[in-house]
């Protein structure tokens, strides 16, 4: 049998790999596949975080596939010249890819099916990355939900209770393999290179490691996830947003296990529950990408196109960037982000609140920075996210919802033990200054070690007159529903 070429892009793993399984099932020989198409992602090329942990992952899938008979054949360059390359090097009498639902990369998989046609060579795409396909959900009407709640309601009643594919023990290999580009070809290393160390400190990827996590939650932070998901200081999420964004654990595998976990136990079905709602907001920012292509770029309401955003960069947009804002809660959230590559979802709502609204900068701005800087970079999620915040986008945040980081610090980490973490400079002030150093007697902060403007900045605006602005600006956009 002519071998089958299966696209590892979006799904970098052997389990719940339906591409893969069916592939397998034919009999044939198996031919894994990666292409790294930077050109064609065009504005969307992998950040520096995902670049970073695709290195790892890639190296994992092929640890993992060496063990069931297997390897993996590596490609930079355009998709369909590499492939059309690859297709007639192996006699492959068929590709098949995991569905993408990015607009710049459903533009190459149509570009795929079309260059197999044009070869005779079959084509098929395969579901893995969502729990239910964007044709699936329609409101009453037939449209497309932009509230969640209901959207979720509907989602519930069309999963099924499909048990995952497991990973194959042992794949055919073909006779003769194509050449594959060394690793190093695709460019992933960071540089400059300490830009990772502390990254890598922090994470393992790779599925085994995507497995490993999940099983571990289930085991224990699921219990107390519903109240305590909020805290940064607490360690009370699942952090499989990366591995999902990069492909290496399913949504579905995600469900089945959790909806196991839950099973009959009363402790964990409520903290279950809204662990699988939070991969609902996942499912839902996806639809609403696939149904809406230019969220990453335009508002979602067209009544905020006109919106006076600030744009470009400056001073205080590097202050925001490095954890220089004045502003505990808000630096060390934004400090986190680039010593860990990740940031607790609470605080990710708390410092893009300051940019978009205390700082009235453009959401496009943080939505780079992110799409850069977060190991868990999803096209999807960070567009959907950053205009829910901005008040642009679906079901979206009031607009007068205006974070105040004081107050947020106060509520979500009243000790400061998260801000102690990641601004060590204000560790030795007591809690009652911790969210507001600028506040503080100078006694207490010479007690502490800290010379404000100098040791800790000064906040870098009157937050009370960017309010104010911020309202003004914002009730332009109001329209009669």
């Amino acid at each position: 049998m002519k071998p089958v070429i299966i696209l590892m892009n979006g799904a970098i793993r052997l389990d719940d790999h339906p591409a893969l399984a069916r592939a397998r099932d034919t009999g044939a020989p198996v031919i894994p596949v990666f292409i790294l198409d930077d050109a064609s992602a065009g504005a969307w090329r992998l950040g520096g975080a995902r670049r970073w942990w695709l290195l790892k992952s890639l190296s994992s899938l092929q640890a993992s596939l060496r063990k069931a008979g297997s390897g993996l054949v590596l490609r930079y360059g355009d998709t369909i010249e590499c492939l059309k390359a690859l297709i007639s090097a192996a006699d492959a009498s068929a590709v098949h890819m995991t569905r993408s639902y990015e607009p710049e990369a459903r533009k190459v998989q149509d570009a795929v099916h079309d260059l197999c046609k044009d070869l005779g060579v079959s084509a098929r795409r395969f579901s893995g990355n969502l729990l239910l396909e964007p044709e699936q959900i329609r409101n009453k009407t037939g449209g497309i939900y932009e509230v969640f709640s209901p959207f979720w309601r509907r989602a519930q009643e069309l999963i099924d209770d499909t048990a995952p594919v497991s990973a194959p023990v042992q794949l055919r290999a073909p006779e003769n393999w194509p050449v594959s580009d060394d690793l190093s070809k695709l460019e992933l290393e960071p540089k400059p290179a300490y830009w990772a160390e502390p990254i890598a400190a922090f994470w393992t990827p790779g599925e085994e490691a995507a497995r490993e996590r999940l099983n571990d939650f289930l085991k224990g932070a699921v219990l107390g996830y519903k109240d305590m998901r909020d805290y940064p200081a607490t360690d009370a999420t699942s952090r499989l947003s990366p591995y999902l964004a990069n492909g290496e654990i399913s949504p579905r595998r995600i469900w089945h296990e959790t909806m196991i976990a839950i099973g009959g136990d009363k402790d964990i079905e409520r903290g279950g529950n809204w662990f699988l709602r939070e991969l609902g907001w996942r499912e839902f920012s996806s639809h609403l990408l696939y149904h809406f292509p230019h969220i990453p770029q335009r508002a979602l309401k067209s009544k905020f196109t006109a919106f006076p955003w600030r744009e470009g960069h400056d001073e205080k947009v590097a202050a925001w960037q490095k954890g220089m804002t004045g502003f505990p809660i808000i630096d060390a959230g934004m400090r986190q982000l680039w010593q860990t590559g990740w940031m607790h979802n609470r605080v990710r709502m708390i410092v893009a609140s300051f940019l978009v609204k205390d700082m009235l900068w453009h959401w496009r701005t943080g939505e780079d920075w992110f799409w850069d800087t977060l190991v868990d970079a999803d096209l999807a999620n960070n567009a959907a996210s950053w205009q829910w915040v901005a008040g642009c986008g679906a079901d979206a945040a009031p607009y007068f919802r205006i974070f105040n980081p004081i107050t947020q610090g106060e509520k979500f980490d009243s000790r400061g033990a998260y801000i102690r973490e990641y601004v060590p400079e204000l560790a030795e002030l007591p809690d009652e200054y911790i969210h507001k150093p600028f506040e503080a007697p100078a006694g207490v902060l010479k007690m502490a070690g800290i010379k404000l403007g100098e040791t800790y900045p000064k906040p870098i605006l009157d937050r009370k007159a960017a309010r104010e602005r911020a309202l003004a600006a914002l009730a332009t956009t109001r329209q009669d529903s």
